[in-house]
């Protein structure tokens, strides 16, 4: 029972649907879906990507306005059986600005920063019906041992969780070129989080007893954090040169509790209590067996308490080069440190390093009009058996996008885009078989740019 408690928060802690790291989003602007390696980047999307390139940016005002939908699917293969969960976002905004002027430019960004979206498990997991089956297993004989008391073994589960995690970002940056082929960059985005987690494991003997045990779950977690940042850009010629380190942000949030009750169903316990002599007594010791369990079980979902959800610092590295007017190239890497950034139950302790990733992109001008572009990128989370769980996990990856971009006039350009994941399947040995987890990813997204 206390696997099964802890799992219904895990359960919906649930990694990016989008682009990046384990808490950690990297892809807001269209430019980045179309490319991937936008780290040397000097246009808008640099007010998050290279804050500190914004210096050799348009002189003036720049607005861009982005918009994608991605689509996830995370099944879990266990035997023959096949456990579908889908996870999905609706449109997915993310808002630029930044202003220009002579050696000197300010910059903002919102958007999702962290994880973002709704994941459902209609049907539930293999660790919760393994549990709750294990559960009454043990109780079943007990009760059935009294007098008038004929528990079926053919009970049914039914069992659905959902919830939410978004964490929502603003960012300020401010730039300065330092020197003619030298720009620096500090930088503040605070975050906001904003999760639920709801849902219900039942095992029903369909008949007088009615629910043999529950887990009811009801959970409203809401906190902020804040993330320091600091960005260096070096540029001469055709080359571009970057680097870019977020610091770890701390996120507590916090438990609004509505509903959290746990134990054997009402109509079981009215029938067993109604057995003379033995009932109650009966009750009291099953119940006092329970009780330490559920108490250290539901600890984690009183109303009041907080668990971490840290997005870990980041250092961000890239190159870009221009091997012609209309051809240009960028390479990039990412490090985020997973291992030094809190999570529930310490569950980072388990990851064998920090998540590393490789960008890499490239850019060419048909004419003045239309732009196409692509890029790719490898994922590698440092994943292990201790950190994978079936309600909770992630598979290393290589994403691959493309696009175009249209200049409508000289203020307005349409940026459209696609990108896909790939994904490799994880196989884990498992207390009841092996397990075999496995995701899709794709993302479609469109956007404006407009420079006054």
């Amino acid at each position: 029972m206390r696997k099964l408690l802890f799992s219904a928060l895990c359960a919906l802690s649930f990694s990016a649907v989008q682009a990046g790291g384990l808490m950690t989003n990297t892809n807001y602007h269209i430019a980045f879906d179309r490319m991937f390696a936008r780290g040397a980047t000097t246009e808008i999307d640099a007010a998050y990507s290279n804050p500190a390139g914004l210096a050799w940016g348009h002189e003036g005002f720049q607005l861009s306005l982005n918009f994608q939908k991605p689509w996830q699917k995370r099944d879990i293969k266990l035997g023959n059986t096949t456990y579908e969960g889908v996870a999905s976002a609706p449109i997915v905004p993310a808002l630029f600005a930044a202003y220009k002027k002579d050696r000197i430019a300010l910059s903002a960004m919102i958007g999702i920063v962290g994880s973002g979206g709704f994941v459902k498990y209609d049907q539930g997991v293999p660790q919760y019906n393994v549990m709750v089956q294990s559960l009454m297993s043990s109780i079943i004989p007990q009760l059935n041992q009294l007098p008038g008391i004929n528990i079926p073994s053919n009970y049914a589960l039914n069992s659905e969780m959902k919830g939410k995690q978004y964490i929502y970002g603003g960012q300020l940056n401010f730039t300065y070129k330092i020197l003619d082929c030298l720009s620096a960059a500090v930088g503040i985005r605070a975050n906001y989080y904003d999760g639920y987690y709801r849902g219900h494991v039942i095992a029903d003997a369909q008949n007088e007893y009615g629910q043999l045990a529950k887990l009811l779950l009801d959970v409203d977690q809401k906190g902020w954090g804040f993330t320091p940042l600091v960005s260096i850009n070096y540029h001469k010629g055709p080359l571009t040169l970057s680097a870019r380190y977020e610091f770890r942000t701390k996120l507590n949030p916090e438990n609004s509790t509505n509903i959290l009750d746990a134990g054997l169903g009402n109509g079981l316990v009215a029938k067993v209590a109604a057995v003379p002599v033995y009932g109650e007594a009966t009750l009291v010791k099953i119940k006092e067996a329970l009780a330490p369990q559920l108490a250290g079980a539901t600890a984690a979902f009183q109303d009041g308490v907080c668990t971490r959800y840290d997005m870990p610092a980041l250092l961000a590295v890239a190159a870009g080069y221009e091997f012609t007017p209309k051809l240009r190239a960028a390479l990039e890497y990412h490090f985020f440190d997973d291992k030094n950034a809190k999570m529930a139950n310490n569950r980072q302790e388990e990851l064998t390093h920090g998540t590393h990733e490789i960008l890499a992109g490239i850019e060419y001008d048909i004419n003045e009009k239309f732009t196409i572009s692509c890029g790719g990128q490898r994922t590698d989370y440092g994943l292990s058996d201790g950190y994978q769980q079936d309600t909770s996990f992630a598979c290393d990856s290589y994403s691959l996008g493309l696009g175009g971009a249209w200049n409508i006039n000289e203020k307005v350009r349409l940026n459209a885009s696609y990108f896909c994941t790939l994904y490799s399947d994880y196989n884990k040995q498992a207390v009841f078989g092996q397990e075999t987890y496995s995701r899709t990813n794709h993302v479609i997204g469109v956007g404006i740019d407009y420079k006054f």
